[in-house]
């Protein structure tokens, strides 16, 4: 073919024609000075940033006949049969379809024998991580300890999946994106050289599409200048790239901020209509919003514009649309994106976001204004809604409920104390029969409970008994101290308790609670007192001892047992 591609005609052929990667040349070219070039090196970074050129040409210096140089001179026999391919001592390898056992150890083979035309021997691996670990390991003993007459220099797009030895026996350079100013100036020398008729803006379109590779942006800049009529032009560019006009950004930005739907989706039905994916067209306004709030808040950092140029519309537009739109626009927008991944109807999508993004914006500016109003109105029922609570009587309770939480506080420092007197009078008067009535009963009053959405406080019962009553009381045992201060000192529950117990039993019982360890201690004292004073009482009766209890302790002791209920 006659006609070769601006990449190839214009591949750099001095450490001066790598664009953006200062840091890596500049290192080299010391080395070369100083010869103390190494015997591995790895090139690593994105696509069409220089790697391999910067192989050849770091080929070429070491190998020039007025070495040691810091640029191959591109005139002797040596640079010009490298730059050519007809010097075999110069060995470019494409691991992705050479990435076998077998061919490593050629290599390994090979390296041992001297170089047939120039003084060094050099092996350029691209794409390295293709190698399988088979290959790698052929690789391993070879790459540290070559001959001196050889050079390995590997070169990735993913060092990750290289193996630390490798990389441990490599002088790395880490190639960066090249920033698109970088770009466009080399473009800009290129099209000059070539004779190219151009828009300066297109060059800017071309490269902010390339995404910081050079090849990339070289491609897209050939395609520009067979597509274009004698003169590439922004539409040229853009139709290549399949990026949107900034003009209809623009446009569709200010309809979005305006609250005109109809614009705005008018704008997106002529720009869909130009066959623009809908997804890219997604993420162009992204980035535009992004660059939007990028210029406001570090208007110094142009370079740092990923998608917009800034002319005088995008600027009138930045000073009126705050952040918080901002955000707010770029999160529906992301979120469109992430669904557009699985559907076939993306263009439904984007519509749908379009109409958001003016709607949110509409809902923002007409709720804004009211909304102190509002806050100030409930704050202001609120306040009335105390005064007649304050009026029926509500503030003792509240002193009240104030009062409990110390209560509750002091008492649970010390234990939970059981009110030991109300108890013994319960005592006194209790009977079977009512005691025997509270039970019968005990399940429903917790299904009440549980119905009536108490079920924290029907918690509180589940290891509660009563063990006594009488026809106005009841004991209540608790197996837990702190259970059984909960459900006392709550005087709401208790009246719940007390209230349902009458409805099921057709008598309005007062509960009080006890716990387990204090009830033996009361129940005893009482039994012992009542047959002291009056052995023939009803009471003594109704506590009297168990016969099974009486004659277990004749046969083991009474120190031996422990009575629980």
């Amino acid at each position: 073919m006659s006609y070769q591609a601006l990449y190839r005609v214009w591949r750099p052929q001095q450490f001066i024609d790598v664009v953006g990667q200062q840091h890596v040349t500049k290192t080299l070219q010391n080395a070369l000075l100083q010869q103390k070039t190494s015997h591995a090196y790895l090139f690593s970074g994105p696509r069409g940033t220089g790697k391999t050129s910067a192989a050849k040409i770091l080929a070429k210096a070491v190998n020039c006949e007025k070495a040691p140089v810091a640029e191959p001179c591109n005139e002797c026999n040596s640079c010009l049969g490298i730059t050519d391919g007809s010097i075999p001592d110069v060995i470019e390898i494409d691991a992705a379809s050479n990435n076998g056992v077998e061919e490593i150890r050629d290599i390994r083979d090979k390296v041992k024998y001297a170089p047939n035309v120039v003084s060094y021997k050099v092996y350029i691996i691209d794409e390295v991580h293709m190698l399988s670990i088979g290959a790698f390991n052929a690789l391993l003993k070879t790459l540290e300890e070559p001959p001196k007459h050889v050079i390995f220099i590997l070169a990735t797009t993913e060092p990750h999946k290289i193996p630390l030895t490798i990389i441990s026996r490599c002088q790395r350079f880490d190639f960066k994106r090249i920033t698109a100013r970088d770009i466009v100036g080399r473009m800009t020398h290129i099209a000059d050289e070539s004779g190219v008729q151009y828009e300066e803006k297109a060059l800017h379109v071309v490269a902010r599409a390339a995404e910081g590779g050079m090849r990339d942006a070289l491609s897209l800049l050939d395609q520009a200048i067979s597509f274009s009529q004698g003169k590439v032009t922004v539409d040229d560019a853009l139709t290549v790239t399949g990026a949107v006009s900034q003009v209809y950004l623009n446009r569709l930005a200010k309809a979005i901020f305006e609250n005109q739907v109809a614009d705005a989706l008018q704008a997106l039905e002529e720009l869909l209509f130009q066959g623009k994916d809908p997804a890219r067209l997604t993420e162009d306004l992204v980035l535009y919003f992004r660059d939007m709030l990028l210029h406001q808040t570090a208007p110094n950092l142009e370079e740092s514009l990923e998608r917009v140029m800034l002319d005088e519309d995008f600027k009138e537009l930045a000073e009126r649309v705050s952040p918080q739109h901002i955000y707010k626009f770029i999160d529906i927008l992301n979120e469109a994106q992430q669904e557009m991944k699985f559907t076939n109807h993306a263009r439904i999508y984007i519509e749908v976001s379009i109409v958001k993004l003016c709607q949110i914006e509409v809902e923002s500016s007409a709720s804004s204004a009211p909304e102190i109003g509002q806050l100030l109105q409930k704050v202001q029922n609120l306040e009335n809604e105390l005064k007649q609570l304050k009026a029926t009587g509500v503030p003792v309770q509240q002193e009240s409920a104030q009062a409990a939480p110390k209560k509750r506080a002091s008492s649970s420092r010390k234990g939970f104390k059981a009110p030991t007197g109300m108890v013994q009078e319960v005592l006194k008067t209790a009977t079977k029969e009512d005691l025997n009535l509270l039970k019968s009963r005990w399940g429903e009053m917790l299904e009440i409970l549980n119905q009536r959405q108490m079920r924290s406080q029907a918690a509180l019962l589940n290891d509660a008994e009563p063990v006594a009553a009488n026809s106005k009381s009841f004991v209540l045992k608790f197996k837990y101290d702190i259970h059984c201060q909960m459900a006392m000192e709550n005087a709401g529950f208790t009246e719940a308790l007390g209230s349902i117990m009458g409805q099921l039993t057709g008598t309005d019982y007062q509960p009080i609670g006890i716990p387990e360890n204090q009830w033996q201690s009361v129940r005893e004292e009482f039994i012992k007192h009542q047959r002291t004073d009056d052995p023939d009482s009803a009471a003594s009766e109704e506590v009297e001892e168990d016969p099974l209890i009486a004659e277990a302790k004749k046969l083991v002791g009474e120190d031996l047992i422990e009575i629980k209920d």
